[in-house]
């Protein structure tokens, strides 16, 4: 037998354990008291194990990394919700899975991803990608609201993108973030944004929130 399939697998398997190490420093280090002062390529690198090259040749970059933080995220509360949600039949119980599927996200670690968004406000390249995210979500909604339009005829092609905003803007995670508060969870007001969303809904259209129970 060719050991060197197996070698190569052995290489891998290091790589793939080194890699979610990585990434699994970084979100310690974002969680910290120290926040976003503490995360930086060589505390990372020091936190996970590594050498500071390791953390480049996996990621590129500090906003490679964080890519690779919210892939794992979005990997343990988004992904799997996202499927159901789209999956459903009902374009209404479709609209309200999807607001949950994000709920649930923002929830996942709300501290790692507000210090995120944080960074993004002073770093260009972290903005771009969190904007480009942002992008997925407000395609969601606009598949949704898509299928909505299919089955009742309404919302009307020129209100199509404005209602798409309304549901982007009620499902981002400083919407979640300030309606939960100190005291409630991003989860615990799943109920209040669907209602919310709806309520937008019925401005375009009686017929589809009145069938809401």
């Amino acid at each position: 037998m060719n050991p060197r399939p197996y070698r190569l697998g052995q290489r891998q398997t290091a790589a793939e354990q080194t890699r979610a190490r990585i990434v699994a420093a970084s979100r310690e280090l974002l969680s910290s008291p120290d926040g976003v002062t503490a995360f930086t390529v060589d505390a990372v690198a020091s936190q996970a194990g590594v050498a500071r090259m390791t953390v480049y040749n996996q990621f590129g970059s500090k906003t490679g990394l964080l890519e690779a933080l919210f892939d794992d995220l979005a990997a343990r509360g988004l992904i799997d919700r996202l499927r159901a949600a789209f999956g459903q039949p009902e374009p209404r119980d479709a609209l309200t899975e999807l607001i949950g599927a994000f709920g649930n996200f923002w929830e996942t670690d709300r501290l790692v991803i507000r210090r995120i968004r944080g960074l993004s406000l002073i770093d260009a390249d972290i903005s771009q990608t969190v904007r480009v995210r942002e992008e997925y979500r407000r395609e969601g909604f606009r598949t949704v609201v898509g299928r909505i339009t299919e089955k009742h005829g309404k919302p009307l092609p020129e209100a199509v993108g404005e209602v798409v905003n309304v549901l982007h803007t009620l499902t981002s995670f400083e919407t979640f973030d300030h309606l939960a508060g100190e005291t409630r969870s991003p989860l615990a007001v799943v109920p209040l944004v669907c209602r919310l969303a709806l309520a937008a809904l019925e401005l375009e259209y009686g017929e589809f929130a009145a069938e809401v129970p």
